[in-house]
């Protein structure tokens, strides 16, 4: 019998499956980080009163698999990386892919050729190359291949990662540039797409194993870094036509083909277009979506994810992207940075998301390096200058995450009855359940969770987030 299922049964049948648990915190104005506090005594519950927090878990209730939670591996990540000493490379690894000793990340991100967070521009072929005989990826050698050989390792011998083009070379686009936006030309769409091919089997020759990969980063974003322009039409007629079926005739239909990634905003436009035409639906996966519609002051966009999950609920959702912009080193303690990761995961899941990518895992003390002095925060910062490592709040609130909710969990329901204390829950593999609980409020919240019948008193501490863990 599947376990999860034999789970559900025990549930179902006796109610009597929470019997204790353990509590880790991450809280403003305290030494907590990821800490672990007292346990969890479960006795028998009674009917709440309006007038009483509480938190209602239901295992029963199971929505989403999720996929894996982790970050991306990118040229300024493996240029930052290289320039600290060998202890602390061996730590970072260690605090991102250990799931004992650290936040246990289970997904990585990659791109193809450069983006802004590259050194420079280049390109894996020379120009005018529509037969890619010149394809390279020398260039990745030096820095991002060994990283990512060495995170592999660190995550166990495995570790899912999808790949993201920023740009075509700039010769194939009708600008003439990789910046800028630019679309792609009509006569170098199936050298473009055989492109996605060349890199993938170069790096799978290197041990790199491809999960996935997304059609193109930020689709509707003009850049002064590495961009092009696909309309909603445009990205579903290029899947159709060139690269789900290249994809197909080079044995790499396992390949999860992901569309859009880029922002909440537009991702029921984008979905829909291309999922309600069944020669291009058949090729995709999912739909990536970023967090950067809140470049406008908005609020972020939960709301266009319910109504892909609802209206085409066999794609999956993945987050492919999210940073905070705009670095300044003073700001590197600040509250917030964890929050805003903490906010979006909580609703991000509660929404049907099936994986969470974040953007650089480790970026330099100017936030960088960016060839386009576009700086942002990562999680984990490294000073050059002194070789030391620097751990935002960020880091741990995405820990809170990571860490206790693994490959094959299914998101189960969870209900609050105070606005203050978000929250949700998921049912792992091995029969754990974590509930997560996020207070973005300067109030000290205590709380009844609630679990088929037994109840266990709690308390959210004042911008604090705290994973739960029931056995």
């Amino acid at each position: 019998m599947n376990k999860i299922l034999a789970i559900f049964l025990v549930l179902a049948g006796g109610g009597a499956y929470a019997q204790s648990g353990s509590i880790y915190t991450t809280a403003e104005k305290s030494p907590l980080r990821l800490a672990q506090g007292g346990k969890l005594n479960f006795t028998d519950s009674r009917q709440p009163l309006e007038t009483e927090p509480f938190i209602l878990v239901d295992p029963q209730s199971a929505f989403q698999t999720i996929i894996g939670i982790g970050g991306a591996l990118t040229d300024a990540s493996a240029e930052t990386f290289s320039k600290i000493p060998k202890a602390q490379q061996s730590a970072l690894l260690r605090a991102y892919y250990d799931p004992q000793n650290g936040i246990g990340y289970t997904l990585a991100r990659t791109q193809i050729q450069s983006c802004d967070f590259s050194s420079g521009s280049y390109s894996y072929i020379k120009d005018n190359d529509t037969a890619l005989t010149s394809f390279s990826v020398a260039h990745d050698e030096q820095y991002r291949i060994p990283l990512i050989r060495q995170a592999i390792a660190a995550a166990g011998g495995s570790l899912p990662l999808f790949v993201s083009p920023w740009s075509p070379p700039g010769w194939m686009k009708d600008n003439g540039s990789v910046i800028g936006g630019g679309h792609l030309k009509a006569e170098y769409a199936r050298s473009w797409a055989n492109f996605y091919i060349k890199f993938i089997r170069a790096y799978e020759e290197k041990g790199i194993p491809i999960w996935g990969l997304t059609v193109q980063n930020e689709p509707m974003a003009k850049q002064k870094w590495e961009s092009c322009i696909y309309t909603a039409a445009e990205e579903r007629d290029f899947i159709k036509n060139y690269l789900g079926p290249i994809l197909q005739s080079s044995g790499m239909s396992n390949k999860k083909l992901i569309a859009w990634d880029h922002n909440r905003d537009l991702l029921y436009q984008r979905a829909s277009t291309i999922l309600e035409d069944p020669g291009a639906a058949k090729y995709i996966w999912g739909i990536g979506y970023h967090w950067y519609e809140t470049w406008t002051g908005g609020p972020m966009q939960f709301e266009n994810m319910k109504l892909v999950t609802k209206a085409f609920p066999d794609a999956h959702l993945i987050f492919t992207e999210g940073c905070q912009e705009k670095f300044n080193f003073d700001s590197l303690k600040s509250w917030s940075l964890g929050e805003k990761y903490g906010y979006s995961m909580v609703n991000d899941f509660n929404n049907g998301c099936v994986g969470w990518t974040d953007w650089n895992i480790l970026l330099d003390e100017k936030g960088g390096p960016n060839h386009v002095g576009n700086f942002c925060f990562a999680p984990v910062h490294a000073d050059t200058r002194t070789g030391n490592l620097i751990y935002t709040n960020a880091y741990y609130y995405i820990g809170h995450f990571s860490k206790f909710v693994r490959p094959g969990a299914k998101r189960i329901a969870a209900s609050t009855n105070r606005a203050q204390l978000q929250t949700t829950a998921f049912l792992n593999t091995d029969g754990s359940i974590a509930v997560v609980v996020l207070n973005t409020t300067g109030e000290q919240l205590p709380y009844r969770l609630i679990l088929k019948g037994k109840e266990t008193a709690a308390e959210s501490l004042p911008h604090s987030i705290s994973t739960l863990i029931i056995q």
